[in-house]
């Protein structure tokens, strides 16, 4: 009797004490200051550069800043720049960023100069890309890279998974987003221990990149949307809607990546591919304007400044513009994330559905459409219900994105992702 009282008593996860988990606070602070650091260094150079090619240059030229000639000019001649380093840089900066995300791949020292040249410059330049991705993989390489030399009793796979947590931690401003991450990541994994004890070296990684982060740079996601009180009925079904149709709208440009990326790979050379591809962010910057060009992270605030400001079909033009432009640069090697890009897609997107229909509230429209956007192109439920709700300040939005979430996940899972394996084949 006693045996099968035992048999049938319930298994406990055990929790691992203390002192295993406080050696890992130190590397973990030191890999999240150093991370975000990376990170801030980056986009400030690229900033500085940015405001030179698109201010004093043409100023000096004569030439509009936004002009459509400058705007097809400067994305031609980033292409010509990137394609330069892909071409001559030691490692030829990384793997090909149509088969790279989140989780990035640990690259060998010598790769990682190339790569941080190559991002900044596209981020400088124009083309329609976030630092996410390229940002993440140099935090690995970095942290792998030294962590190994510090710390060199330290189980190797550490490394990456802090340098990861840092760097989206840093990228939003809070570690939430990496809690989210991370925490997605380990459902999939055979995984030792309770999911907080895992959590803890990532999520210490991630506070000490946002905090870092916060201290020298001050993020800030809030659109400054008009408020969003108490949810109804209409609010429920404008976001499940609005939520779908950015899903299924994206994942048009999902099925059309594996194309696409296969066309500019048939020119074969760096320096055909990325030129080729910025003379057509050119043509495409020619029909959406300069608001449809750069990561669009300070582009979404000023489309949020006035809701009122343009027409539905002017954010229609806006939306199919910057996912065509998100698309082409993803396909032609410039190395970038597609997270940020994604988030004005659905920016705009929802922005239209309020001019559509005026009882979309313009929260309830932006926060469901990046959901939906962000859904089809990551697969991460998390990190997409993270961002759409950050983007809004209403804690009652969140309950309306869980529900949106639900049809919107059966629209794309088993989908294709908006990313590639090497053979070009999209993975699942």
């Amino acid at each position: 009797m006693v045996q099968d009282t035992e048999s049938q008593a319930p298994s406990v996860t055990p929790a691992t004490p203390a002192r295993a988990l406080l050696p890992s606070i130190v590397p973990a602070v030191a890999v999240g200051v150093l991370s975000s650091l990376v990170l801030v260094g980056v986009e400030v150079a690229a900033e500085h550069l940015q405001d030179v090619l698109w201010g004093p240059l043409p100023d000096a030229l004569g030439i509009g800043r936004y002009s459509v000639a400058w705007m097809f000019v400067m994305l031609v001649a980033t292409g010509i720049a990137v394609g330069l380093v892909v071409w001559r840089m030691p490692g030829h900066a990384g793997p090909d960023p149509a088969t790279v995300g989140l989780d990035a791949p640990v690259l060998p020292p010598v790769v990682l100069p190339g790569l941080v040249l190559a991002t900044a410059l596209m981020l400088a330049g124009g083309p329609s890309l976030g630092p996410e991705n390229p940002i993440i993989a140099v935090n690995v390489g970095l942290a792998v890279w030294l962590g190994g030399r510090a710390v060199p009793r330290a189980p190797g796979r550490i490394w990456p998974v802090l340098a990861e947590a840092a760097t989206i931690g840093a990228l939003f401003g809070t570690p939430v987003a990496a809690a989210l991450a991370i925490s997605e990541v380990l459902a999939g994994q055979k995984t030792r221990g309770l999911l907080w004890d895992n959590l803890f070296a990532p999520l210490t990684a991630a506070a000490a990149g946002s905090l870092t982060v916060s201290l020298v740079d001050r993020p800030s996601f809030d659109l400054g949307l008009p408020p969003f009180g108490r949810p109804g009925w209409a609010d429920l079904a404008a976001a499940v809607v609005v939520a779908s149709v950015g899903a299924l709208l994206t994942l048009c440009a999902v099925y059309a990546f594996p194309h696409v990326h296969a066309a500019f790979r048939r020119l074969r050379h760096p320096l055909l591919m990325l030129p080729v591809g910025g003379a057509v962010l050119g043509a495409l910057a020619a029909l959406g304007g300069h608001l449809t060009l750069f990561k669009g992270l300070d582009e979404i605030a000023v489309l949020a400044q006035d809701p009122q400001a343009r027409g539905a079909g002017e954010y229609v033009v806006l939306t199919v513009v910057k996912l065509a432009a998100l698309l082409v640069a993803a396909s032609c090697g410039f190395r970038g994330g597609r997270i940020f890009p994604a988030v004005f897609v659905g920016t705009a997107l929802g922005l239209g559905a309020h001019a559509l229909v005026d009882g979309v509230h313009p929260s309830v429209g932006v926060a469901a459409a990046v959901l939906g956007v962000l859904l089809a192109i990551t697969r991460q439920g998390w990190v997409s219900l993270f961002v759409a709700a950050v983007l809004v300040a209403s804690p009652s939005i969140l309950v309306l994105l869980c529900v949106a979430s639900l049809p919107a996940w059966l629209l794309v899972t088993g989908r294709p992702q908006m990313q590639l394996r090497e053979d070009g084949t999209s993975v699942r």
